[in-house]
């Protein structure tokens, strides 16, 4: 039986649809119900639902009934990428005088009958079960673990690495001190934790521990969970992945979807880490720190900032006396799992879709990563199910996707977006992601430059959006278009292969600020969220209100409401804060030519809008003449598309953002002139620059392809010049 949240939405036939009425009113956002929103959680956060096992099965299962019930043409996309499993591990303390000595509470690690050993202390590698909160003992849950680690056993002294960073390692050969044949203590912060684990093998390091320090999110920053508080106590360990590729997306499927019956490259050649990684809560990497006997972090050069939050003093060497071993074993293998794509197709404009996604696997129940955005998710696919049922349809396709295998590496969507790149790439307006997004009162938004004008006009629509929900919206989007930008989107979740692969506009849309984290543990589990988070929805409420006026802008308005001067004016600055070293200084004279231009078209593209916003207010064109406005507004965000992609980085094809290929997390901005500057390599920095000023060509050729749509629509024949 289907549980009363989707039952209750069962759609018993449409009324005649009819285009949608003025975006004024976004009737989608007036749909959203806290209470609602609460039992979408506690149909979503039910079990583990780690990618590929079966209660990620399940998962995908209660997603596709819940969109069919909506009345939506839902469907699971199967697909078959490689994953990894936890099979057996282990860390202990060895060969040291005072080994013996338990100094945290080793019940959550407790050492099996009959194995007891002089000289060896078993270190926790799993959180406590909590009396507080009964899902913490669910049979599903495993220890701590990092997806793609190598297997092994290994038994080295240790070296704390501080961030792990690359950064980290060339402080550490100032110093003197080699990592190789060593097991690193990397803590967590300051990048992806797959970068870590670069660099500790790149650097001869035997295995990587990788540790929440307390200082980042544990009792340096408040009450720890469950004892008042919701920041991570001594045993709370962050799992996740650590593949590191130049792409996101399946290992063995690079370009290509990693579909049932896909050609893959041996696993060979996916390079994939060798060498055992095992994430730990600071219980565990507090008993390593204080046995650890070599030099002060605080007397060495530049080494203050390296002391975390342990109270002891941080050492960089543990000594030759104190040796820690090590067991990972994983298993590899090609796993199913799904995305679940649910369409309402739009009556006017079809094949110019909207999407709108979260993923839905987790490393655990996933109360906040990702379900705190995967309610809203449905709660909006609601909305506008609960509109087709009235007969009230929006003009292009709106497609909501719960993604797959996320965690595990971005794949999922990553796979989508490369069986479908062609119609994205054609059709595709905007994707708006809502990972893990309702975590606090405090709303934050990034968004593609051309995305920014109906970002700010979403959170002002409604009265819906000035209620409790949304406070936190309106004071962001009042204050100015600049204000409402507070950063652009770089790595790290499914908006990845939308904008850096087929160049759509994208925004990824959250909110935070609650006193505590939970991030891929054990504890990330409805007890907590409601204990943090709060009880009321509000932030769920507000974010998925958000959500269905931003998509009703972009699935309804008349003319599509993208916009030209913040593409030109975005690029002229990012272009401008490239730093040139001396040695390349040859280059700035072109890079400031550049620069000119885009800013000669953020003026005209300034002028372009005003005229666009008085059209769109009079909404009197024909569906011929939007037709070619809005195909010169869907170039605005491709001229940046070249097939060459970028140096080094193919799979990464939009010349004006990428991830950032350090911390994997962050964006670099114009990365095929900003890379090669950065390395130093003229050559390829001359070729960025040629490439780069071809797509401001582009962008000045859609300009004037926009203003010939706008004459034509209006007939007039105004001089373009």
């Amino acid at each position: 039986m289907l549980p009363t949240i989707i039952a209750s939405s069962i759609c018993l036939g449409l009324a005649q649809p009819s285009a949608a009425p003025p975006i004024e009113a976004s009737p989608a956002a007036e749909v959203p119900d806290p209470e609602r929103l609460r039992a979408w959680h506690d149909l979503l956060a039910f079990e583990p639902q780690v990618a590929g096992t079966e209660g990620d099965h399940r998962s995908i299962e209660v997603i596709d009934a819940a969109f069919d019930a909506m009345g939506l043409d839902s469907e699971p996309w199967w697909f078959r990428p490689l994953l990894s499993y936890p099979v057996a591990a282990s860390l202990e303390i060895v060969e040291n005088d005072a080994a013996s000595q338990v100094d945290f509470d080793d019940t959550a690690a407790p050492t099996p009958p009959g194995t007891a050993r002089r000289g060896v202390v078993p270190l926790p590698i799993r959180e406590r079960n909590l009396l507080e909160d009964p899902a913490t003992a669910h049979p599903g849950l495993s220890w701590g673990w990092n997806a793609f680690s190598g297997s092994g056993e290994v038994e080295a002294e240790v070296v704390y690495v501080n961030r792990g960073l690359e950064a980290d390692y060339a402080r550490l050969r100032e110093w003197g001190v080699d990592v190789e044949g060593k097991i690193v203590l990397a803590r967590y912060g300051g990048g992806y934790r797959g970068h870590k684990v670069r660099n500790a093998e790149a650097n001869g390091a035997a295995g990587a521990l990788l540790y929440t320090d307390p200082a980042d999110s544990g009792t340096g920053r408040g009450e720890v969970w469950p004892d008042g508080g919701g920041w991570a106590n001594e045993y709370c360990i962050q799992r996740g992945s650590v593949l590191t590729r130049s792409q996101p997306g399946d290992a063995l499927t690079p370009f290509e979807p990693a579909l049932p019956g896909a050609n893959r490259r041996p696993i060979e050649e996916a390079g994939l880490f060798e060498i055992p990684v095992q994430p730990i809560g600071y219980a565990a990497a507090g008993a390593i720190m204080r046995r650890m006997t070599g030099r002060e972090v605080s007397s060495l050069p530049g080494g203050a900032d390296w002391q975390g939050g342990i109270g002891v003093p941080y050492r960089v060497e543990g000594g030759p006396d104190l040796r820690l071993r090590m067991k990972v074993e994983q298993e590899r293998r090609l796993a199913d799992t799904a995305n679940v794509i649910a369409t309402l197709e739009g009556i006017e404009d079809p094949e110019r879709i909207v999407v709108v996604g979260c993923h839905h696997d987790a490393w655990g129940f996933g109360a906040g990563d990702p379900h705190a955005g995967t309610i809203a998710l449905m709660e909006v696919a609601r909305a506008f199910g609960e509109l087709a049922r009235r007969g009230i349809r929006p003009r292009r396709t709106l497609v909501f996707a719960a993604w797959g295998a996320e965690e595990y590496g971005i794949i999922g969507s990553t796979e989508w977006v490369e069986a479908e790149r062609d119609r994205l790439a054609r059709h595709g307006v905007a994707y708006l992601n809502l990972d893990m997004a309702a975590m606090g009162p405090n709303f934050s938004m990034s968004a593609s430059p051309s995305l920014r004008a109906a970002a700010r006009r979403a959170a002002a629509m409604t009265p819906a959006a000035r209620d409790a929900a949304g406070r936190s919206v309106l004071a962001t989007a009042e204050t100015d278009d600049r204000s409402f930008r507070p950063g652009t989107s770089g790595g790290g979740s499914d908006h990845v292969a939308f904008v850096g692969h087929v160049a759509m506009p994208v925004a990824t849309i959250h909110a935070g600020g609650s006193a505590g984290v939970s991030y891929h543990s054990n504890y990330d589990t409805l007890a907590w969220y409601r204990s943090v988070v709060g009880e009321d929805y509000e932030p769920a409420l507000m974010i998925a209100r958000y959500t269905a006026n931003l998509a009703s802008l972009l699935a309804s308005e008349a003319i599509l409401p993208l916009r030209c001067e913040a593409v030109a004016r975005d690029a002229a600055e990012k272009v401008r804060a490239i730093e040139v070293p001396p040695d390349l200084a040859i280059l700035s004279p072109r890079i400031e030519a550049i620069a000119a231009r885009l800013d000669r078209l953020a003026r005209r593209g300034n002028e372009l809008d005003a005229r666009l916003d008085a059209m769109a207010a009079e909404g009197a064109i024909s569906p011929d003449r939007r037709e070619a406005i809005d195909a010169a507004l869907l170039a605005l965000d491709r001229v940046w598309w070249d097939e060459r992609g970028l140096f080094d980085r193919p799979w990464y094809r939009n010349l004006s953002i990428a991830t950032d290929r350090f911390t994997g997390y962050g964006a670099t901005s114009m990365p095929i002139l900003a890379e090669p500057i950065a390395d130093g390599e003229l050559d390829r920095a001359t070729e960025g620059l040629s490439r780069l000023a071809a797509a401001v060509g582009r962008l000045d050729a859609a300009l004037d392809d926009l203003l010939e749509a706008m004459d034509k629509a209006t007939d007039k024949a105004t001089d373009k010049g």
